[in-house]
């Protein structure tokens, strides 16, 4: 088939983005990739068209070559489409270079043992050096881009397999001081440095001559794998962090090695190089790179961080966000070694004053926010990862900080955070001008419990009342000063409120006990006291289910007495029912009993009834410890609407398909030759009597049409079953691996699935025989089939060794349903149609002794090799 036109791989593309997933398990998804390679060659679409193929195979390579040896194909076809490019400017070179590197790395092929890698590092590292790679391969107008994406390149295979790159630091370190692109080197050399003293401290060496030894780019030999091979390909991410929080144990030993006074030197004066360089970066680059060099140089003896601090002079006024973020990070790796108490103070202030302006976005006040939050201390009190508001930072510096009820949820949660902490320094008033952090904190919570509080107020400001209280109490936690306003205030706002009901539930479900327990009492206190008919009574049993427990008895009682004359409907009796579930589980007898029997007798709904009657039974016939066992949760989930069943574990498993072990073997019989399908014939075996089974096969990729499920209704062990047929629908005449699933009924009555071993079609099950020609018209037939192969099909010859029973016991035993012209015992014409539409014909003529020539042909070119194996499989098997 020719190459698509443009219209026709738009149409492609944008059924495939539209679902790549959905695209790829049609007809057209296997051969997406191959065409894709194929086309980027043909002259006829525009360069326009190509450059979106590429793109294509930048976004999903995982799609188009899922496994390594498709990656390393697809790396071999782009590195050829590129060489073969002509010497004119063409703006497919960086994506060529962008998506074989692509190929490579997503697809896991690179590696020494890969050519298609062995050609694509040389080539990156000369054309990363600018070098002269001949035959006009670079165009001077591409020079410099082709420059900077090869070392985006090199950066990619060198964060995929760390240290490949560790043999070319002098180059790298080389090319830094020439003309060429200063930001791609730079941060190419210092991801290499980084990820080289990483590599070499893990084993206690040191760098040698790495810094500067010159490698040629383009000399020959294998590529140097050695510093891979020491590392386990696992290291810190790339982006900046504090680093104290995500050190690793590999990361720790870079201290493990003094390194001579050479190398120091050399490793000083590089760091310095791209330091000196870092000004020409843009923010984010600038970023990444004092990040890994801060991160390479923490703690390594020998290498003062004071090769920074013309950096921070820099830096520390910068209003770059990223800049300022890799400061902090830089601070968080050397503290007090590279910071002043004057600068510490100084970031507190900038860092504080920035976040009070006005015409901040909220990300970025939040960002701000954060880093006040988590700001990297020189010397932090208290014992270590325990939160606290840096010591700089007090009331007066914070005072625009404060959080308000006019500000976004996301920033008042954000400075209440910070309020919190300011709050549990315990500092007093200073002299009567300030209200103390405390007493604000308490008047703003306040006001967050008056808006949750209103009717017709949105369900938003609710949520954020509770996100402020939990915050409060997971900060101040041991300050009952701050915990009893709280919970009297809570309180308060159910008496409100009470349909806010499930936000309190959830709230006792994530703060601690301290907290947990009064408010519960406070409560049940509010609850209780509401006899009667109340609109929000099915809130108060909501209510009531979380709190009630073995206090206050008598008040919880008289209150489910009076209302369960209210509860008319099911989910007013099934409350209350929950809340008589508690107090069973709380040890609650008493009086607990005489409303079980009238719940039993009055309530309208059989279910309820009937539940009301099962915990009677339960409360008379079980002490206390059997009682909570059987009351506590279910280890099944209840499935069924009826409140009763989910009771009963075992009745809901009865229910439920269950996963076992494989009660049914299944094997592959000789296979049919008649019908226009070719059929794999089943044979079944049970190891103990099953019933409606039903055999479920998947075969993987696109290679057939899904297949039907095979239905048993009964098997038994020691009995012959009757052998089971399932029809094949080829999408292509190749051998295939049949995944089984079988779901069965036992016969206790359990329903169970089960995975079975795999089944395997061979080429030879999917023979199939022309109709026969009539009488004497034999030979005219397979004639006019052979030479329909050519010329769009293929042709080959193969010695077939023979056995003892020569070439007629060959053709009896293997070939008999296909053969067309047979004249024995030296000639024979075999066809044999391959579904859906392909065929094979063999000539199997001047047999010898010992073998005997096959001449082959196909009108399909992928069926010649499948056809040689299965031949030289026959003479194998002799």
């Amino acid at each position: 088939m020719g190459p698509l036109s443009r219209d026709a791989w738009a149409q492609r593309l944008g059924a495939f983005r539209a679902s790549p997933s959905a695209f790829m398990a049609g007809p057209e998804g296997e051969d997406l990739g191959r065409n894709l390679l194929g086309d980027l060659r043909s002259e006829k679409l525009s360069e326009q068209t190509k450059v979106s193929l590429l793109a294509l195979s930048l976004e999903y390579p995982a799609q188009l070559w899922p496994d390594v040896s498709a990656a390393e194909v697809a790396a071999t076809s782009l590195l050829d489409t590129l060489v073969l490019l002509p010497p004119r400017p063409s703006a497919l070179r960086r994506p060529l270079l962008l998506a074989a590197t692509t190929a490579l790395a997503a697809g896991g092929a690179l590696g020494p043992t890969s050519g298609a890698s062995c050609r694509l590092l040389p080539l990156l590292l000369g054309l990363a050096s600018g070098s002269d790679l001949g035959r006009g391969f670079v165009p001077a107008s591409e020079q410099r881009p082709l420059q900077a994406t090869a070392c985006e390149c090199l950066r990619e295979l060198e964060s995929c397999k760390p240290g490949l790159l560790g043999g070319s630091l002098g180059l790298l370190r080389g090319l830094l001081g020439q003309e060429g692109p200063v930001q791609p080197l730079s941060l190419l050399l210092a991801l290499v440095l980084r990820n080289t003293l990483v590599l070499q401290s893990r084993v206690g060496a040191g760098l040698g001559g790495l810094l500067t030894d010159k490698v040629s780019p383009t000399g020959g030999g294998p590529w140097d794998w050695t510093l891979v091979e020491k590392g386990d390909g696992r290291l810190q991410p790339q982006a900046p962090s504090w680093p104290a929080a995500e050190e690793g144990e590999g990361e720790r030993s870079l201290t493990a090695r003094e390194h001579s006074p050479e190398e120091a030197r050399e490793l000083r004066a590089a760091v310095i190089q791209l330091l000196d360089t870092s000004y020409l970066l843009t923010p984010v680059a600038q970023a990444q790179l004092l990040w890994l060099l801060g991160w390479a140089l923490r703690g390594l003896q020998g290498q003062p961080p004071a090769l920074f601090k013309p950096q921070l002079v820099r830096l520390l006024g910068t209003a770059q966000m990223t800049l300022l973020h890799a400061v902090l990070a830089l601070k968080a790796a050397f503290g007090e070694a590279l910071f002043t108490a004057q600068d510490e103070a100084l970031l507190l202030r900038r860092l504080t004053l920035a976040a009070q302006h006005p015409a901040l976005p909220l990300p970025t006040h939040l960002f701000y926010l954060h880093c006040l939050l988590s700001f990297p201390e020189n010397w932090p009190l208290g014992p270590e990862g325990e939160e606290a508001a840096p010591l700089l930072l007090g009331p007066q510096l914070c005072r625009g900080l404060l959080p308000s009820l006019l500000h976004d949820p996301m920033a008042l949660l954000a400075r209440l955070h910070l309020l919190c902490l300011l709050c549990a320094e315990d500092e007093e008033e200073e002299k009567g001008q300030l209200p103390s952090p405390r007493h604000y904190l308490e008047e703003l919570l306040a006001g967050l419990r008056q808006q949750a509080a209103l009717d017709e107020g949105p369900r938003a400001l609710a949520t954020v009342c509770f996100q402020a209280s939990y915050l409060v109490t997971r900060c101040l936690a041991g300050q009952p000063i701050v915990l009893t306003p709280l919970i009297h205030g809570l309180a308060q706002l159910y008496r409100v409120r009470p349909m806010l009901a499930s936000h309190f539930v959830d709230f006792l479900d994530q703060v601690d006990s301290e907290l947990r327990e009064p408010l519960k009492v406070v409560l049940q206190q509010e609850v209780v006291s509401r006899l009667g008919r109340d609109e929000a009574l099915c809130w108060h049993l909501k209510m009531l289910a979380k709190v009630a427990d073995g206090d206050a008895q008598s008040a919880t009682l008289n209150f489910l007495q009076a209302a369960a004359a209210h509860c008319t409907n099911w989910d007013l009796q099934q409350g209350l029912l929950r809340v008589c579930r508690a107090l069973l589980r709380a040890g609650v007898r008493g009086g607990l009993v005489d409303l079980l029997q009238v719940l039993a007798r009055q309530l309208e709904d059989p279910d309820g009834r009937d539940h009301a009657r099962l915990y009677y039974i339960l409360l008379a016939h079980l002490a206390g410890p059997k009682l909570g066992v059987a009351l506590g949760p279910s280890l099944a989930p209840p499935a069924l609407a009826s409140s009763l069943v989910a009771e009963n574990q075992g009745f809901v498993a009865a229910l439920m398909v269950q996963e076992a072990p494989a009660l049914v073997r299944l094997s592959v019989g000789s296979h049919g030759v008649k019908g226009p399908l070719p059929v794999l014939k089943l044979q079944p075996e049970a190891l103990e009597p099953i019933y409606s089974l039903e055999l479920r096969f998947h075969v993987e990729g696109q290679l057939y049409a899904p297949l039907e499920a095979v239905h048993v209704p009964c098997l038994c062990p020691g009995r012959p079953a009757r052998p089971l047929l399932l029809p094949l629908q080829p999408r292509c005449p190749a051998p295939a691996r049949l995944d089984v699933h079988a779901l069965y009924t036992t016969s206790t009555g359990l329903t169970c699935h089960a995975h079975l071993p795999p089944l395997f079609v061979n080429f030879a099950d999917l023979f199939l025989p022309f109709p026969q020609p009539p009488g004497g018209a034999g030979l005219g037939f397979f004639e006019e089939l052979w030479d329909s192969c050519l010329p769009e099909g293929a042709e080959s010859r193969v010695w077939c060794s023979l056995g003892p029973q020569g070439l007629e016991g060959l053709v009896s035993r293997h070939l008999e349903p296909f053969v067309v012209v047979a004249q024995p015992p030296t000639s024979y014409y075999v066809a044999i149609h391959l579904p859906p539409n392909s065929k094979l014909l063999l000539r199997l003529e001047a047999a010898l002794a010992d073998g005997v020539p096959v001449a082959l042909r196909t009108d399909d070119w992928a069926v010649l090799p499948l056809a040689g194996d299965y031949l030289r499989g026959l003479a194998a098997a002799l």
